[in-house]
This record gives structure tokens, C-alpha cells and sequence, in this order.
């Protein structure tokens, strides 16, 4: 084998990432295959040396007076040329032409060198995988499937498919274009490893802001919890750690930079951030915003549920375009929330305001309909 062997396993180590290591196993492994194939005889020494091309395969006979085994056994003879200090019954390593391996045995060899290409790309492409798992990654787009509408996207050496359902609302992805998106989880699979990738799963817009707003990066500002229908609307419940620190502030950032960079990543998305309260009332009436919210009465029967009141005006907003608002505010806070108006419904008697319950929807009417509590977008 000439330095040629070695240059190439450089080149393809420097250019799909596998190590020359690997690869040099594969040969050896093939180059003990070839030699069963050829002779019936594994039991084989591969010198190899890197810096000066010389590769070397010796095969370990014994030597005999009379060959019945010719993969084997070695003439006595023979055996002596190679070391003359060999007896019979003694061991000797015959250095093999490899050239002379027969078609079937080279063929191979060839193929498990090429499978070793294979795995070790496939184990590059899982190790990269692995490293970005859970992670907001920048992808390109390399091509679109005009049937389907899947993409197929190059994120670092590696492959992955966005399918249609992953993407975000009616977003229009083009070829070239460099997308965000979020790896959901790796798998190992038949045909290889495969990341299942998102741009509509919640954790892509805390990744997001994870990145944009520095405080949540440092944990200044934790993101509590998040609340999505990808393309329309999120919900993100922020606290925070230090209490010279406006967490909603923070993230709209200085006349809502912050928080329009992320819109406009999200393709127009509305955003409502809220902050995050231990008291089960203040974070419920705080999640329904826009809407005002008159007084929270939570449920004492441990179901997790909630009765809240907002003014006759605010119905309509509190409850949401198809029932979004509440809908996204019930996940986002983990409590089912029933709604009524201040007057009640048709037949009943208007609710009566309790102080506790009060407390809560003062100061969540105290909140702006507007930002803070909604993106500049909104």
C-alpha cells in the first residue's frame, strides 16, 4: 500500500469528518476478511505505518514437512528462507502480496471498506445530531419537496427533513433560505440516524428568546412557562430573579426590539408576555391579557379549575378569536378557566366581588392592554 491509501483516508477524514482511525480499522478488518476468503486463514499481523506508506500483512503458518493445509501450513523448506532457525511444527508469518487476493476476496474486502464509510458517517451525522439535541439550531434549506412541501435542510455536515406539519402557519420556504429550527429529539433508525426537527414546537420561541434577550440566557430572567398555536399566537410566563429587573421589559426590549426580532423570525406571530405570580389568581388574570380581569375565584376542591369575571365589555377579548385567549392562558397557567361576565348570564345573578379574588383582578386591571403585556406587533 503506497502513502496514495493514506492521502486519501486524510482527504476523507478532513471532508466528511471521519476519523483516518476508524477507517484504518475497516482495512484491517477487510484485510483479515480477504485473507479467510483466500487461504482459510484469519490469523493475520497488520503492520501499518502512516509516515512512510509501508503496510505489511503476514499470515501465521506452521511449518510441516508435507502441506495438507496449503492457507495453513508451509513447506519447512519455505518456511526457512523467511527464518532459518524455524523447525517443524514451528510457527512462521508470511508476509502476503494482498495484489494476489483472489476477485471474490477483494470484492470483499472492497465492501466492507465501504460499509466502514458508511458507519462512519452515519456516526458523524448521529454525534452531530446528539450535540444540537433540544437545541435552536440555523439550517439551509436545500431543497423542497413540491408534493409533499417537506424540506429537506443541511444543518452543519449533516441532513434533516422539515416535514409540512412542522412548519410554521403558511410560511413560504425557499431554496437557500436559512431558518431557524428547533431538534425535537435523534433517533436511530434503519436507514440511519434522524432528527425530527420543528419550527411550531413551544420550546422554539424559549430558545429564541433565550438567545435575543441576554438576561435569560444569564438566568436573571427564568421563562416559566410557554403556551403556542405556531403561526398565530404565544403565550411566554416570565419571572424575574432579581428585583432591579423588569422581566417583561427585558424581553420586549427598548421600544420592542427584542421581541420584533422573534416576531419576525415567527413570520408575524403575536406574542403576549406575562409575568409569572405564585398566587394562582394574579398569574391567571395576568395570562388572560389583554383582557381585563375583575376577580379570580379559584376552586377549593382541588380540581385545578377556576371561575373568572371580567367586565361585559371585555367578554369577547378575554375569551379569544375561537376561544384562543383562554385556551392558550389555560395551558400556559396549567388551570382549566371558566369565564363570566360581570353581569352574568342570561338568568343568573350578578357575581358578587370578593375581596381576595378582588385583590387579584385590581392588579391585573391595572395591566395595559397593550404592551407590556402584548408585543408591539399585537
Amino acid at each position: 500500500m503506497s502513502n496514495e491509501i493514506f492521502d486519501a483516508l486524510s482527504l476523507l477524514e478532513k471532508e466528511r469528518g471521519i476519523p483516518v482511525d476508524f477507517m484504518m480499522d475497516k482495512i484491517k478488518k477487510a484485510i483479515l476478511t480477504a485473507c479467510k476468503n483466500s487461504y482459510g486463514n484469519d490469523d493475520a499481523t497488520i503492520d501499518v505505518n502512516p509516515e512512510t506508506g509501508a503496510f505489511e500483512v503476514r499470515l501465521k503458518m506452521v511449518a510441516v514437512d508435507d502441506v495438507y493445509e496449503p492457507g495453513r501450513e508451509i513447506v519447512l523448506e519455505k518456511a526457512r528462507e523467511i527464518d532459518p532457525t524455524v523447525g517443524v511444527g514451528d510457527d512462521v508469518y508470511v508476509t502476503l502480496n494482498t495484489k494476489k487476493f483472489g476477485r471474490i476476496a477483494a470484492q470483499t474486502a472492497r465492501n466492507i471498506i465501504r460499509q466502514g464509510i458508511r458507519d462512519g458517517e452515519r456516526g458523524q451525522m448521529m454525534q452531530e445530531f446528539q450535540s444540537k439535541h433540544q437545541e435552536l439550531v440555523s439550517a439551509l434549506v436545500e431543497r423542497i419537496d413540491p408534493r409533499t412541501g417537506a424540506a429537506t435542510l443541511r444543518i452543519g455536515k449533516a441532513e434533516a427533513v422539515l416535514p409540512k406539519s412542522e412548519q410554521v402557519g403558511d410560511e413560504v420556504i425557499r431554496e437557500g433560505d436559512h431558518i431557524k429550527v428547533y431538534v425535537v429529539d435523534v433517533r436511530e433508525t434503519e436507514k440511519g440516524p434522524r432528527a425530527m426537527i420543528s419550527r411550531t414546537h413551544p420550546d422554539l420561541v424559549k430558545r429564541l428568546f433565550e438567545t435575543e434577550v441576554p438576561e435569560i440566557y444569564d438566568g436573571t430572567v427564568e421563562i416559566k412557562s410557554v403556551s403556542r398555536e405556531a403561526g398565530s399566537r404565544t403565550k411566554l410566563a416570565v419571572l424575574s430573579h432579581n428585583p432591579d429587573v423588569d422581566a417583561v421589559g427585558a424581553c420586549i426590549g427598548t421600544r420592542g426590539a427584542r421581541v420584533s426580532n422573534i416576531v419576525e423570525e415567527l413570520g408575524g406571530e403575536k406574542i403576549d408576555i406575562v409575568e409569572y405570580d405564585e398566587d394562582p389568581a394574579k398569574f391567571i388574570a395576568a395570562a388572560l391579557s389583554p383582557a381585563t380581569v375583575l376577580s379570580v375565584t379559584v376552586a377549593e376542591d382541588g380540581s385545578h379549575s377556576c371561575r373568572v369575571t371580567v367586565p361585559d365589555s371585555q367578554l369577547s377579548l378575554a375569551i379569544g378569536n375561537r376561544g384562543q385567549n383562554v385556551r392558550l392562558a389555560a395551558k400556559l397557567t396549567g388551570w382549566k378557566i371558566d369565564i363570566k361576565p360581570e353581569s352574568g348570564f342570561f338568568g343568573e345573578e350578578p357575581a358578587a366581588q370578593e375581596p381576595a379574588a378582588g385583590a387579584a383582578g385590581e392588579e391585573a386591571a391595572a395591566m395595559p392592554a397593550e404592551p407590556p403585556a402584548e408585543s408591539p406587533v399585537e
